[in-house]
């Protein structure tokens, strides 16, 4: 009797609770600043800050894919040929630096594209799929103030509100095809693969290579000219990465791309000095299980071969080489004539 009336007055109270009435103690009202937090919107603004809440929950649920370490090392490779290379195209001092990698969704950075740009897509054509080079306009102002014989110190005129002329875009194309002969250089190591250029678009619409729901890896480079600059970013969705995949999560160490030269010399020459078994097998017959019970001692067994048959040499279950049997001083030798090296039927 005693359970029934908690049981009651429990019932009463989340009553009052729901319909907030009652005396109003388990009722609360947040206010906004609390609902943010809930939902993992940061008033403040922060941008790079980490989102939690629920806005964090949908976040992980959104972008989840797994590390890539040897893509880091091909973006290093990146960062430094780009450097070498850009130096010559421009003749100036240039310096480029990684920003960031990160994973997104194809359609969420397409919406980010900070406009105007210029869009390059291009193909991997080992990988049969596509990529995308993305170039912002302060930079697209210095390389042509640069290429065209612009003054140093002086920074580049940003003119807004009309289209790239044909100048702009030629010589933008050129700086696109440098980062994608250092891309194809970069990734020598590791797969052999070539970044064609396809074509250069100014409207993020016109650039779709893959679903909006797709999953990429975005990498932003940093190129610094004395007072100009701008930044590249450059997107491979993980379709396009898929035939290496394999090869792009082992582990490294350095520049040896998963290679240990000094174990592999040391393994080498250990193998050289591994003892290994070999059988030379004269003749072989197939009997029931009663026969081979019926042994005993004295027990003949006649061999289908003669002192001219050949005998066969094998470690394990390969097949090695063929011979003929002969004697050399008190030892049975067998002299080889022929390679065979494919494996018997078990």
């Amino acid at each position: 009797m005693a359970d029934q009336t908690e049981e009651d007055k429990m019932a009463a109270e989340w009553a009052a609770a729901s319909e907030g009435g009652g005396d109003g103690g388990t009722a609360r009202v947040l206010n906004q600043d609390e609902i943010d937090s809930l939902l993992g919107f940061d008033s403040a603004g922060s941008k790079d800050s980490e989102n939690s809440g629920l806005q964090a929950i949908i976040n992980s649920a959104l972008v989840s894919y797994e590390r890539l370490p040897m893509l880091e090392v091909v973006f290093d490779r990146l960062v430094r040929m780009l450097t070498t290379s850009l130096r010559n195209f421009t003749s100036d001092n240039v310096e480029v630096s990684l920003d960031a990698i990160t994973s997104t969704r194809f359609g969420d950075y397409l919406n980010s594209v900070p406009l105007p740009a210029m869009l390059a897509v291009f193909k991997a054509e080992q990988w049969d799929n596509f990529g995308l080079l993305t170039i912002d306009s302060a930079l697209i102002y210095s390389i042509v103030d640069v290429l065209l014989g612009g003054r140093r110190g002086t920074a580049a005129m940003r003119i807004e509100g009309r289209p790239y002329t044909t100048i702009e875009r030629n010589l933008v194309e050129r700086l696109v095809n440098v980062v994608l002969g250092d891309m194809s250089a970069s990734f020598d190591p590791l797969s052999k693969v070539n970044f064609r250029f396809e074509r250069l678009e100014t409207n993020p619409r016109f650039a779709t290579i893959a679903r909006p729901a797709n999953a990429a890896i975005v990498a932003k480079l940093r190129i610094d000219m004395e007072d100009r600059g701008g930044r590249i970013e450059l997107l491979i969705p993980y379709a396009t990465l898929e035939p290496v995949r394999e090869l792009l999560l082992q582990m490294f160490m350095g520049e040896k791309f998963g290679r240990d030269s000094i174990w592999e010399g040391h393994l080498a020459s250990e193998l050289w000095l591994t003892d290994v078994h070999v059988d030379a097998v004269l003749d072989e017959q197939i009997m029931t299980l009663q026969e081979v019970l019926d042994f005993k001692v004295g027990t003949r067994l006649m061999l289908n071969a003669s002192p001219s048959t050949e005998v066969e040499l094998r470690c394990g279950p390969v097949a090695m080489f063929r011979g003929r049997m002969g004697r050399r001083g008190n030892n049975i030798a067998i002299s080889l004539d022929r390679l065979l090296g494919k494996p018997t039927k078990a």
